[in-house]
């Protein structure tokens, strides 16, 4: 059993200790921002991080009501000079494995030797040079992956940027709906690794993750893990934009995992799985109610029995992706703890 997999199944006992974390430090998250009054919050990371940034911001939009966005650590680190015009006012957000990115941590010293911008750090270690910067540091060691490939740490980064915005826009409903989606969590994974096995056991050569709203930067984040663990080519798209291009490359060699809950036509979402099928994909798709249309189309279907608001279900689809990677790794002999060409985090 490789530590990858280990971390993977053990995401939801630590994201029990982040939902309580964060509720503990919901004053001093909201005193922060109170106190900053910034005219918006600018999320910035690497990598897997970026692709939570991605959905932080989203949240932001969403749920707070407040202008956010999202930047690639190094492009700030590289170009934050000429983005100091959108970046005036704004409070800085950086979730992060080590703390000590370089791209991140220099990025943040370059941007703050310009101006005094305030900075919330999370970071899955302690006394990172990430929270040394910081004005507000909240730090989830239990979160941390000791595996190259991110797993149990980026869904708990993933959770604890959903409460902020959760929080900041008093969003007491997506609160509770976390909570539920921890609660349910073990028993989802139990109950659906076997299906996931089974369908991800397939002879598939690269994939596409869909995914909208708040999902999407995980599942940005799931074609990370696909090509990480698995070794495989893998992108990800906004459900129904797949059909803008990307389905000339869908195939009998494709697996697609996708998200498929939510609401308006449930015909538009039944009718592109029948087409992904159609064109001999391998399809794995996620909702959070039992639908008998979906689960006859697709090739396993996995829900996650309670109804979730949209953002929660981030937590249980990300699953999906990394137990279809590990899958193929173990199929193909690939060791998932020793990706080629890759380290933990990045010091340049």
């Amino acid at each position: 059993m490789s530590l990858t997999y280990r971390e993977t199944k053990q995401q939801y006992a630590a994201l029990r200790q982040t939902y309580e974390y964060m509720l503990g430090e919901r004053e001093r998250i909201e005193a922060i921002v109170k106190k900053a009054a910034p005219s918006s919050l600018s999320f910035l990371g690497c990598g897997s991080s970026y692709c939570l940034c991605e959905s932080a911001a989203f949240s932001v939009r969403l749920r707070a009501g407040m202008a956010a966005q999202a930047y690639a650590g190094g492009d700030l680190l590289l170009n934050g000079e000429r983005y100091l015009p959108a970046l005036t006012g704004t409070l800085l957000v950086a979730p992060s494995r080590s703390g000590s990115t370089t791209e991140v941590v220099e990025a943040v010293r370059l941007l703050r030797a310009k101006a005094r911008f305030p900075l919330l750090a999370i970071s899955c270690v302690a006394d990172s040079p990430l929270s040394a910067e910081a004005d507000l540091a909240l730090e989830l060691p239990w979160a941390f992956d000791a595996s190259v490939c991110q797993t149990r740490t980026v869904i708990n980064l993933y959770a604890a940027n959903l409460l902020i915005a959760a929080f900041l826009g008093g969003d007491e409903a997506l609160v509770a709906s976390i909570d539920d989606a921890i609660r349910e969590g073990e028993a989802f994974m139990e109950r659906v690794e076997p299906g996931l096995r089974k369908a991800a056991g397939a002879d598939w050569t690269h994939a596409i993750v869909l995914a909208d709203g708040e999902a999407k930067g995980l599942a940005g984040e799931g074609a990370i893990a696909l090509t990480e663990i698995a070794g495989v080519q893998a992108q990800s798209y906004h459900l129904l934009d797949v059909r803008h291009g990307p389905m000339v490359v869908v195939g009998p060699g494709t697996l697609v995992i996708a998200a498929v809950s939510g609401g308006g036509e449930t015909r538009h979402r039944h009718n592109l799985l029948r087409d992904l099928k159609g064109r001999g994909a391998t399809v794995i798709a996620y909702a959070d109610t039992a639908d008998a249309e979906i689960e006859a189309i697709v090739d396993y279907a996995a829900f996650s029995g309670i109804a979730l608001d949209p953002a929660a279900q981030g937590i249980p689809f990300l699953f999906l992706s990394q137990i279809a990677a590990l899958c193929r790794a173990e199929r193909l002999g690939i060791d998932p703890d020793q990706p080629d060409g890759l380290v933990a985090w990045v010091e340049l």
